[in-house]
């Protein structure tokens, strides 16, 4: 028995990332941030002891990299995106997609129907 029921085509750039991409992702962004921290760390160790110029200035700054950037890292590596449902594009397609009708396949190119049941 062939049924033809009306479909609505997935495109692929709807497709969401998988979650191990998503962990990927999170884990290179974390690394990247920490060998921040570290340069700030040595970059300040090197200035105090080449008693570099303008050390007031440096150092606060080496400071302020050393305790902001692994505060980011950890709240950017605990991130995830949005869920489908609380994305302002989502609910926009959402609508359009209930606006128009639902299209059929063509004539000409008729499907398999596997059935489950005999």
């Amino acid at each position: 028995m062939v049924k033809h029921q009306a479909y609505q085509p997935i495109l692929i750039t709807d497709a969401s990332r998988s979650q191990q991409d998503q962990l990927h992702s999170r884990q290179v962004r974390y690394v990247v941030m920490m060998s921040i921290r570290v340069v700030c760390i040595v970059a300040g160790a090197i200035l105090v002891g080449v008693k570099a110029p303008l050390l007031w200035l440096w150092l606060p700054l080496c400071a302020v990299g050393m305790v902001l950037v692994p505060w980011l890292a950890v709240l950017l590596a605990n991130d995830r995106p949005p869920k489908e449902e609380h994305r302002f594009g989502a609910r926009r397609r959402q609508r359009h997609l209930d606006d128009t009708p639902p299209r059929s396949l063509p004539a000409e190119r008729p499907h398999p129907v596997i059935d489950a049941e005999p």
